[in-house]
């Protein structure tokens, strides 16, 4: 559970890997008064300053002297009167011209992780509280100067690892789901309001001439929800990247692609079959598009119970899987393990890799077409030879260079597609009960319920517990 929003919060805004520079956040309504404690500039103090300024000055620990705040820094330094621990740079942002609408300081320190927690340890002391995960991003939200799907949206340009997703976030931080759901909300309303007064006044207000208005109006909502639907599958792969499975029976060189295709020395290599026993992820960018490739155990025949753990976990992957690349010996003669893999990658999309084309080749593409019409490349791990091939191969299967992140609205989580599902289905109800010619009542309950689930969408009807999971998922400091 998050703390009292009345109180002033700060924590380190930045990476925790050591840096130049670090910035600590500081936001609430005493920001300023409880920062100033530990701050001490040439001329004026903290509070004096305009909004959005930027100051030279230092953090000096004033603990072990008598209070001397009125005091400038030149003064401190002359008389020795507390610490100076870094010199800084001091950024001041007033309420509401924040990112949390509320008073802002942020402290531009040397990245020493030392000095960011000694300047921490004394905000501490003057009554400042650490921020919990998400809890500057919360702010924002309940104070009104973003929605939910915009401090969602927060985080996945945090987590942006492709051009992409990339573009994908600031769409969605500028508000083109707000303003959709807003639009979509906004008549459902107004046809809620005007059937509410129809059945109440029958006599001046005529539901006949409503009807048609009305029913375009479901028409079009309808419509725009299903779109956002539609383009789920597009929002996971642009934030998540495209979930590529690599499978194939022990010791065909599963492994050794995997590093080929990362181009580090990822995953344990040996000639000795069954090495891989657990699945190992790891994210690859080819230009603009993200693979999220998944290693997985060898598929074959075992009594090994943590094989067989390791092959139903590649098996689970495989119907999961956006793509699949099925990797072939072929320095090998084809074994009936092959055969079943070649045939169990029918329904997916997926590419044949025949490995190791470095060595003496027993397996030709002819040879694969028995079993499967999917693509065939001849590739080697070891000298690279198909990388090229197969990059391109990927791209073409998965172009996103068509999609629009002008007037496209691609849902990226979970939440809001279950919350857009809803929506849709109560207007399908809806547009049913018009066909059926059902009574007013019908309509409105079914409204309601879309209107309802679009609001969870942007965090206009969301429970306390479900916004607690949802910014606790946040890095500290933001």
């Amino acid at each position: 559970m998050f703390q009292s929003q009345s109180d002033t919060i700060a924590a380190i805004a930045t990476a925790s890997t050591g840096g130049g520079v670090s910035i600590i956040r500081i936001s609430g309504k005493e920001a300023v008064e409880k920062t100033e404690g530990i701050l001490s500039f040439s001329s004026k103090k903290l509070s004096e300053f305009q909004s959005h300024t930027v100051h030279y000055g230092h953090v000096v620990d004033k603990t072990d002297v008598n209070d001397k705040s009125h005091l400038t820094n030149d003064a401190y330094l002359a008389e020795g009167a507390g610490k100076v621990v870094d010199e800084v740079l001091v950024l001041l942002m007033r309420e509401p011209n924040s990112y949390t609408r509320e008073d802002v300081v942020e402290i531009q320190c040397h990245g020493s992780a030392l000095v960011c927690q000694e300047i921490l340890d004394l905000l501490l002391l003057h009554g400042v509280r650490m921020a919990e995960p998400g809890e500057f991003t919360k702010r924002a939200f309940l104070n009104g100067r973003i929605d939910l799907s915009q401090a969602e949206a927060v985080m996945d340009l945090i987590e942006s690892k492709s051009r992409y997703a990339l573009e994908s976030s600031v769409s969605q931080l500028n508000g083109i789901i707000k303003h959709k759901v807003k639009e979509i909300r906004s008549m459902i309303l107004d046809d809620v309001a005007f059937i509410e007064a129809a059945l109440d006044d029958p006599e001046h207000l005529n539901m006949e001439g409503f009807r048609e208005k009305f029913e375009q109006n479901v028409e079009f909502a309808i419509l725009e929800l299903k779109r956002m639907i539609e383009n789920y599958r597009n929002g996971r792969l642009i934030r998540q990247g495209v979930q590529t499975v690599i499978i194939g029976k022990p010791n065909v060189g599963k492994s050794s692609f995997l590093n080929a295709i990362l181009g580090t020395d990822r995953a344990i290599v040996t000639n000795v079959p069954g090495t891989t026993r657990d699945t190992l992820e790891e994210d690859v960018r080819l230009g603009d598009l993200l693979l999220h490739l998944i290693d997985t155990a060898g598929i074959h025949d075992t009594d090994d119970p943590v094989e067989k753990i390791g092959i139903e976990r590649a098996k689970e992957n495989l119907e999961r899987a956006d793509f699949c690349i099925l990797i072939i010996d072929g320095s090998s003669e084809l074994t009936e393990a092959d055969k079943k893999l070649l045939l169990d990658i029918s329904k997916v999309n997926s590419v044949v890799l025949l490995n190791k084309n470095d060595l003496h080749v027993k397996v030709q593409e002819e040879d694969i077409k028995e079993y499967t019409d999917k693509k065939v490349i001849s590739f080697s791990a070891l000298t690279g030879d198909g990388k090229d091939e197969l990059e391109q191969y990927i791209k073409e299967q998965f172009y996103l260079d068509h999609l629009s992140f002008n007037d496209e609205i691609y849902i990226s989580n979970e939440r809001q597609k279950q919350a857009v599902i809803s929506a849709y289905e109560s207007l399908k109800q809806v547009k049913e009960s018009l066909e059926l010619d059902m009574g007013e009542d019908f309509y409105t309950i079914d409204l309601m319920s879309a209107y309802e689930s679009l609001g969870s969408m942007i965090g206009e009807s969301l429970d306390d517990e479900l916004a607690d999971t949802i910014f606790r998922k946040f890095c500290m400091g933001k």
